[in-house]
C-alpha cells in the first residue's frame, strides 16, 4: 500500500473514525482503523462490533493495499504533523511508514484479513430524511433513554416510519418522550429501536451538515449515510413499552405556561438542590398560577410563575432535573401542562397540534 494524500482531511476523518473503535477488546484488530487505498481514493473503518463508521478521502494512491493501524497512536501522530501533505507507505511484513515533512513514523501494523466484516444492510426503500429535522427530532428524545435498564431496548429511541409520518419515542422509566412530523414516505411500515450511542454519532457528525440524511434499515442492523460517512449499527431486540396505553388517562385539568418563564422559576428554586441535598421541586397549580418551591437542608426556595389552569387546584412533586429536561426541548412559547391526579404522570404538549409529547412521572411528597 502506497499513496498521499491532505494532512488537515485526513486527521478529521481519522478522529471521528476513531470513536468507533473499540476501546477495551479481546480483539487486538477492534483497537485500530482499517486503511484501504485503492483507486483514488483511500477508506477509514471504525467498527467496536455494534457501531462501525466508514468515510473515503481522495488520495494519490501509488500502490493498493489495506492495512490496520492503531487508532489513538495514528490520529495522535496525524494531529501533530508539520505539513499539508502526509505519505503512508506499507510493506508486506505490515511495517506502515508515514512521513510529512521532515517528521516520519514507522507503524506495526495488523493484516486487514484479519478486520471483522461489516454487516450490510439490504431491502427496502431508504428513507431519506432532512437533517435539520432529524437531528431535532433526535435531540427532543433522546435525552429520555434509559442509561441501565433490565429491558436494553429502552437504552434506544424507537423509531416508528409509515403512511408519510415519523415518531420517535424514548422511555427510561421515568419520563417519555415523543416526536412526530410529516415526511415523504410511503413505503412499508418500519418500526425499530436504534441505540443512544449510534444517534450521538449522527448528531455529531451531522452537525454543520445541510441536506439529507438516508437511513437503510434491515431486521438487525441499519445504516445511516450522512454526507460522506456511513454509520452501521445494531438495532436493539426486545419488547418495548406501550407507551400509547400510559399517555392514554384521563385528563382532569390544564395548565398554559410560558415555557421561558416556568425553565426560569425551576432553575431559581433548584439553585438549593444539589447532590447531597436532594429534594424535589413543589409545584402548585392553581387558577392562575404556579407556585414553584424546594425545601432542603441547606434552606428553601419560593417563586411562581402566571398561568392558565381549567380544573381544580393540585399539587405535585418533580425531579427538577427530569422537569427542566423536557422544557428545554420544548420549541414552542407557551406549552399546555395535562394533569390528572397528584400520583399520576403530567403530559406536556404544544399549545397547537402533535408534534411533540413529554411525560413526566411525579415524585411522592413528604407531608409539611
Amino acid at each position: 500500500m502506497k499513496f498521499e494524500c491532505s494532512t488537515h482531511i485526513l486527521s478529521d476523518i481519522c478522529s471521528n473514525v476513531q470513536r468507533a473503535v473499540s476501546q477495551k477488546t479481546s480483539i487486538p484488530s477492534l483497537e485500530g482503523i482499517m486503511i484501504k487505498a485503492e483507486g483514488n481514493t483511500v477508506t477509514l473503518t471504525g467498527y467496536d462490533l455494534e457501531v462501525g463508521m466508514i468515510t473515503s478521502a481522495d488520495a494519490d494512491v501509488r500502490e493498493n493495499g489495506s492495512i490496520i493501524l492503531n487508532a489513538k497512536i495514528l490520529c495522535d501522530i496525524l494531529r501533530n504533523l508539520p505539513e499539508d501533505r502526509v505519505s503512508f507507505e506499507a510493506d508486506e511484513r505490515l511495517s506502515c511508514k508515514i512521513k510529512s515533512g521532515e517528521a516520519e513514523f514507522t507503524l506495526v501494523g495488523t493484516s486487514s484479513a484479519e478486520y471483522p466484516e461489516l454487516p450490510s444492510v439490504n431491502g427496502g426503500f431508504p428513507v431519506v430524511i432532512d437533517s435539520e429535522l432529524l437531528k431535532d427530532m433526535i435531540r427532543k428524545t433522546i435525552f429520555a433513554t434509559a442509561e441501565n435498564d433490565a429491558k436494553i431496548v429502552h437504552t434506544g429511541v424507537r423509531f416508528e416510519i409509515g403512511d408519510n409520518n415519523i415518531r420517535l419515542v424514548a422511555v427510561d422509566g421515568f419520563r417519555l418522550a415523543i416526536r412526530n412530523e410529516k415526511i415523504d414516505y410511503a413505503g412499508d411500515e418500519k418500526i425499530f429501536v436504534v441505540p443512544k450511542k449510534t444517534l450521538n454519532e449522527v448528531l455529531k457528525l451531522s452537525a454543520g451538515e445541510d441536506g439529507k440524511i438516508s437511513m437503510s434499515i434491515g431486521k438487525r442492523h441499519i445504516t445511516f449515510k450522512i454526507g460522506d460517512y456511513d454509520i452501521v449499527s445494531r438495532l436493539l431486540d426486545g419488547e418495548f413499552l406501550n407507551y400509547k396505553a400510559a399517555i392514554s388517562g384521563n385528563t382532569t385539568g390544564t395548565v398554559k405556561v410560558n415555557v421561558r418563564n416556568f425553565i426560569n422559576s425551576i432553575e431559581r428554586t433548584s439553585l438549593i438542590i444539589t447532590d447531597r441535598a436532594k429534594s424535589p421541586i413543589r409545584c402548585i397549580f392553581d387558577k392562575d398560577m404556579i407556585k414553584i418551591s424546594s425545601v432542603t437542608v441547606l434552606g428553601s426556595a419560593n417563586d411562581r410563575v402566571p398561568a392558565e389552569m381549567n380544573g381544580e387546584k393540585l399539587e405535585m412533586g418533580f425531579n427538577n432535573k427530569f422537569l427542566l429536561g423536557a422544557l428545554r426541548v420544548c420549541d414552542t412559547d407557551e406549552v399546555i401542562i395535562k394533569l390528572s391526579s397528584p400520583v399520576h404522570p403530567i403530559i406536556i404538549v404544544p399549545t397547537d397540534g402533535d408534534s411533540f409529547l413529554f411525560l413526566i412521572l411525579p415524585v411522592r411528597l413528604k407531608t409539611e
